[in-house]
């Protein structure tokens, strides 16, 4: 099994006067070996120069506050603006821990912010990222459905779980009140086909796919 690379991921929010908040969504260029041409969330690798950061937060552990200063510097360096956001401002998530046999594994740190509802509009980098914009998480959704756009499985599955909330206050209680544990999806053969699966109880509201529409990275 290939060694996973840590990395890290910011769910930024912005609330409307009306209406579930707004998630900001970037799109891969279509030439990445990850998520090509996919919908994520801003985020990437951890790099030494984050670990080396971290020591500058010695009232957080090490791992998070690197994850934390890598999930902020990605999301700078991917649409060109840092929201004004500090660490401390970023509430865990979730941690996503894929095993694929023949890929490369990302052990990925999610986290949660809120920005303030007159929070500028994302510029893509024209790199790694083609195009960035804010939308709820169910248009995000309604657009994949539609064929318009691809989201991979843990993007997906995080979507279902971020179209739950009526405001970032909702998703806040659900970060505090479920662990953060590594979610590695298995496969599992039913009667009515193979289905890529994730645990119960950590707040996802769907937690299988049929093995056949899975998009992976």
């Amino acid at each position: 099994m290939i060694e996973a690379i840590p990395a890290a991921t910011l769910i930024l929010f912005r609330e409307r006067a009306s209406g579930s908040p707004e998630i900001l969504i970037t799109q891969r260029a279509a030439g990445m070996a990850f998520a090509g041409g996919a919908l994520v969330f801003p985020g990437g690798r951890i790099d030494p120069e984050d670990r080396v950061r971290a020591a500058e937060h010695p009232d957080l552990p090490a791992d998070d506050a690197a994850a934390r200063i890598a999930a902020l510097r990605e999301t700078l360096e991917e649409v060109g603006f840092d929201f004004g956001l500090g660490i401390h401002d970023l509430t865990p998530f979730a941690r996503w821990l894929p095993k694929h046999r023949q890929a490369r594994n990302f052990d990925t740190l999610f986290y949660i912010a809120s920005v303030a509802p007159d929070a500028p509009d994302p510029e893509a980098d024209g790199n790694e990222t083609v195009c960035a914009f804010w939308a709820s998480a169910a248009d995000v959704l309604a657009m994949c459905d539609r064929g318009e756009a691809d989201v991979i499985f843990p993007t997906r599955r995080n979507l279902e779980r971020l179209a739950q909330f009526a405001s970032f206050d909702a998703a806040l209680d659900s970060a505090l009140a479920h662990p953060i544990v590594p979610i590695t999806p298995f496969a599992e053969d039913r009667d009515d086909g193979l289905w890529l699966c994730i645990p119960e109880g950590l707040g996802y509201p769907v937690t299988r796919e049929l093995w056949t529409s899975v998009t992976r990275g």
